[in-house]
């Protein structure tokens, strides 16, 4: 019996020599090593925060400007004109419109990085963003198609929505709003031949939990903004005291349901046209030039809807 307990101490003996002489060490270091990684990890990431800050307070600011508008509205007028797929003139023409965008919102003009999402018929999404001072609140999204209807150099559909829309994203570059503001430039949406529907699609999938969506078009015409939605709660109609005014989806569209915005409500978004008069007919002409300043007095007011969306509550 005695010798019986001997070998079972000798043996457990043995099993503690054989313990790694390492091990007592990590069971020291690994929760000091926890921690230090975890302190790390919350250091980077308000580090990643205020980067981001820095690089807004980076961008180069511009505000509204008739003279810069003007130029805008000629390179479509003139330079860009019809834009897209109907031919492979205006297919070039459609690929100059987002050459132009990138351009002039990307870090060689107004510093903003500029976001490509794959759309339908491999014409790109443009997205730049603003960020919020809460980046987890809903997004403001202020959307605009720069495309044209075959024939036609768009000139209210929607050549003065785009420049007004790149006019406010310069202006609105070194905000810092409770909300994020993001500006998606989308390919198509005024060629009844384009896909139409799949874009509209991608784009409710982009702008599902905003908590305003702006589609911006038609803003020659005057200086009031004209605001229309399927939505009678959408916020941006609560904003609009002093800038413009709310009227009737069925005066807007004229009975119809082909503008952006109502595609956009049918597919579950509260979206708000924003304009400076009715959607165009079909048959109506869109070539007669847009006066740059009344664009830039509505894109002055677009500018003060968007803060006021972004902003509490």
């Amino acid at each position: 019996m005695v010798n019986r307990t001997t070998t079972v101490i000798e043996f457990m003996s043995v099993g503690e020599n054989k313990r790694p002489k390492w091990l007592p060490w990590l069971l020291a270091v690994l929760p000091v090593w926890l921690l230090i990684s975890a302190g790390v990890a919350v250091w980077y990431y308000h580090f990643r925060e205020k980067r981001a800050a820095f690089e807004d307070q980076q961008r180069f600011v511009r505000s509204v400007s008739g003279k810069v508008i003007e130029d805008d509205l000629r390179k479509f007028e003139k330079i860009i004109g019809e834009r897209n797929g109907s031919s492979e003139k205006a297919a070039r023409s459609l690929k100059s419109a987002a050459t132009m965008i990138e351009g002039t919102l990307g870090p060689g003009n107004t510093g903003y990085e500029v976001k490509k999402i794959a759309g339908p018929a491999d014409w790109p999404f443009l997205q730049v963003s603003i960020h919020g001072k809460n980046p987890t609140n809903p997004a403001v999204w202020v959307l605009a198609t720069y495309d044209s209807k075959s024939g036609s150099p768009g000139i209210e559909a929607n050549a003065t929505g785009v420049c007004a829309t790149l006019a406010a994203a310069q202006a609105l570059a070194g905000d810092s709003p409770e909300s994020p503001i993001r500006f998606l430039f989308i390919p198509h949406g005024n060629d009844p031949e384009s896909p139409i529907l799949d874009v509209v699609a991608k784009a409710a999938e982009l702008t599902k939990d905003a908590k305003a969506v702006l589609v911006v078009e038609a803003m020659g015409a005057g200086e009031d903004l004209w605001l229309s939605s399927r939505e009678a709660t959408a916020v941006p109609l609560r904003k609009i005291e002093g800038l413009g005014s709310v009227r009737g989806a069925e005066v807007v569209c004229l009975g119809e349901d082909s503008d952006f915005a109502s595609l956009m409500c049918e597919s579950g978004v509260s979206a708000v046209r924003v304009a400076t008069r009715a959607q165009l007919l079909p048959e109506e002409p869109d070539d007669n030039p847009a006066a740059a300043s009344v664009v830039a007095a509505s894109a002055g007011r677009l500018v003060e809807l968007i803060r006021r969306c972004a902003a509490l509550p």
